[in-house]
């Protein structure tokens, strides 16, 4: 898809992202606070999930929304293949949801019952053939795209695991946990290839005697060189929701040290979620005691560059494949899109 372009630009010219112009294009309500969000790869449709245990769907031509139902608690995952055509959706009742995306009256497309509790995370191949699927059940679980018949298992795991993610080769899964572990799983033969150190994210609180933090989000860089960690670092009082957001950013192909990123402020939250652009920089979407905010890091520097208050607890974040729009689910139930461009001008 063709990056939009500026009045004031060629017709050949596309537009290219530029952080420091990031501004609110859209507000989008729902009744109830939100918890996660996908963008249709190069489409028009955007998606959260909600704690009143449905899946939203509005049309970012037509601001059009529509309530998807079939889950039994609140909705934790959402994902998309990569042609646009199918939603993903998993919740605290352990289903996997098919949904057709575009559907003018979506009903569920195909239902299993996929983990035992909560289902945090989805991530589907690059070729749109398997969805791989994991929660506080610890275990990853493989499964046909097309019928949702299993295909394997993948224990490992001590702790729930947060989030998956492939390798663009379709051939590597990395899986990340409550404990900040990391595995590099190789499919080829199902088993783990190397364990990583994201474990500055995470903190045993012996005084609350409680687990803290973990990998919350990952993204790879564009060359897939670099795996980025979303979390939190120093907290001081877990069950009073005091820490800070960070980023742990792990080198896969030389082995170097992992670098922490984090604000230059005392910015108290979790860094919910992460996405690395294709220009090298990534976005890191917080929320907590401080309210929410994006901030956007270059891939060696210890602080932000920009950072944009999001005026409400961030939840969940994607990037569109236009490399110009970031989605932020919010927990006062808005879905806000942003664009990183130039701001058209206000009416006179």
């Amino acid at each position: 898809m063709r990056a939009p372009r500026t009045r004031s630009r060629p017709v050949d010219t596309p537009v290219a992202a530029d952080p420091k112009k990031t501004h609110l294009a859209k507000d989008l309500k729902h009744e109830r606070p939100l918890t996660c969000c996908r963008f249709a790869p190069g489409g028009n449709l955007v998606f959260a999930g909600s704690e009143d245990e449905s899946v939203i769907r509005w049309d970012l031509a037509t601001d059009a929304k529509t309530v998807l139902k079939a889950h039994e608690s609140w909705v934790f995952a959402l994902e998309m293949t990569p042609d646009g055509q199918t939603l993903l959706s998993g919740g605290g009742d352990g289903r996997l949801i098919w949904w057709v995306a575009a559907s003018e009256q979506p009903a569920p497309l195909r239902t299993i019952q996929a983990h035992q509790g909560w289902i945090n995370t989805i991530a589907i191949t690059p070729d749109g053939k398997t969805v791989a699927t994991a929660g506080n059940d610890r275990i990853i679980r493989l499964w046909s795209v097309a019928d949702g018949s299993p295909i394997g298992e993948l224990p490992g795991h001590e702790r729930p695991v947060y989030v998956l993610k492939y390798a663009r080769d379709g051939r590597t899964l990395f899986s990340a946990d409550l404990f900040g572990r990391v595995v590099e799983w190789d499919l080829a033969v199902r088993k783990e290839g190397r364990r990583l150190d994201a474990a500055k994210l995470y903190k045993y609180e012996a005084g609350q005697g409680v687990d803290y933090g973990g990998v919350r989000d990952m993204d790879l860089s564009a060359d897939g060189s670099t795996l980025s960690c979303s979390g939190l670092i120093e907290a001081s009082n877990p069950l009073g929701a005091v820490s800070n957001p960070a980023i742990v950013r792990l080198d896969l192909k030389d082995g170097k040290e992992p670098i922490l990123q984090r604000p230059k402020e005392d910015a108290k939250g979790v860094g919910w979620g992460i996405r690395c652009h294709p220009a090298g920089f990534s976005v890191l979407v917080s929320g907590g005691t401080t309210g929410g905010r994006l901030w956007f890091f270059e891939p060696g520097a210890t602080n932000e560059f920009h950072q944009v208050n999001l005026t409400n607890t961030g939840r969940g974040l994607d990037l569109h494949t236009d490399g110009l729009r970031l989605a932020t689910a919010h927990h006062d139930g808005h879905l806000r899109i942003w664009s990183m461009t130039e701001a058209p001008p206000k009416p006179a």
